[in-house]
């Protein structure tokens, strides 16, 4: 029996959508997900998303890297799947519950309150997590953040000229970061304004990234860089990140359908459904 899929950006950050609640599906694996997500042999992601039905929320989203490690969340897949609702939706993860509704800019997240305790990021030990006494290359101390996943932030004055794909792997693999962590470097354009690259862990650099955006922001709010409301541009568009003064943060920004397809589970070596 051949399976359905939505192929699914957010500002270029693109996935792979598999509705479980409209059709059967296999116990997803790492190496079932890293195959979907192959961009060669496969139909091509940064990540692949399963949704379910949940007994928590509206609906419950499950996120596999391009890699096939499970990850608790993902801003832009949370808007892809708001667009998929196309109503206000609770949603569960492992990273929590968040809240999804379309916006006149596309669909507004409700990412939950970042964390900042050491332990909460999590680090293989004890530190300040507003200025790390830890540096890698030309980066160097980090604001790290977890905003339902791991990211460690360094401000540069110029994004374009860190090179990422040496930096990204060393940082992401450091065995300071237990669960590896996402690696972003930000430049402060002004109060209301950043630029930001991102090597997200088990992807690989991506042309947008809506935690890393979130996490990005609030390491910059906390420091005194900008404003409680600011634009995030990435290479593949923008975001509108605020820390409302609840403490949770709110994070607006488009997602698309490119096009939708289907697949047999035989060709990627699952025999049956479970």
């Amino acid at each position: 029996m051949a399976i359905t899929f939505t192929k699914m950006h957010g500002l270029g950050n693109d996935f792979v959508v598999l509705d479980a609640r409209v059709q059967p599906l296999p116990a997803m694996t790492g190496p079932l997900a890293a195959a979907l997500a192959d961009r060669r042999t496969g139909i091509g992601c940064d990540q692949l998303i399963v949704v379910e039905p949940s007994e928590r929320a509206d609906l419950r989203m499950r996120i596999f890297n391009a890699d096939g490690s499970e990850v608790e969340a993902c801003g832009n897949a949370t808007r892809a799947v708001g667009v998929l609702e196309g109503r206000p939706a609770r949603i569960e993860t492992l990273g929590g519950l968040l809240f999804a509704e379309p916006d006149a800019a596309g669909i507004a997240v409700d990412m939950g309150e970042p964390r900042f305790d050491w332990d909460a990021i999590p680090l293989a030990y004890a530190m300040d997590t507003l200025t790390m006494p830890v540096g890698w290359g030309m980066l160097d101390a980090p604001v790290a953040v977890n905003v339902g996943n791991p990211h460690v932030i360094f401000f540069v004055a110029d994004t374009d000229a860190v090179d990422l794909a040496d930096l990204g792997p060393q940082i992401e693999h450091d065995p300071l970061f237990p669960d590896r962590i996402n690696v972003n470097v930000a430049t402060v354009v002004s109060r209301q304004a950043l630029r930001l690259r991102v090597w997200e862990r088990g992807v690989g650099e991506t042309r947008a990234c809506g935690t890393g955006a979130c996490a990005t922001a609030i390491g910059a709010m906390r420091r005194g860089l900008v404003d409680r409301e600011v634009t995030v541009s990435l290479p593949g568009g923008d975001l509108a990140i605020g820390w409302q003064a609840d403490g949770r943060i709110r994070m607006t920004g488009p997602a698309t359908i490119a096009f939708s397809g289907s697949f047999e589970p035989a060709d990627y070596g699952v025999a049956a459904w479970v």
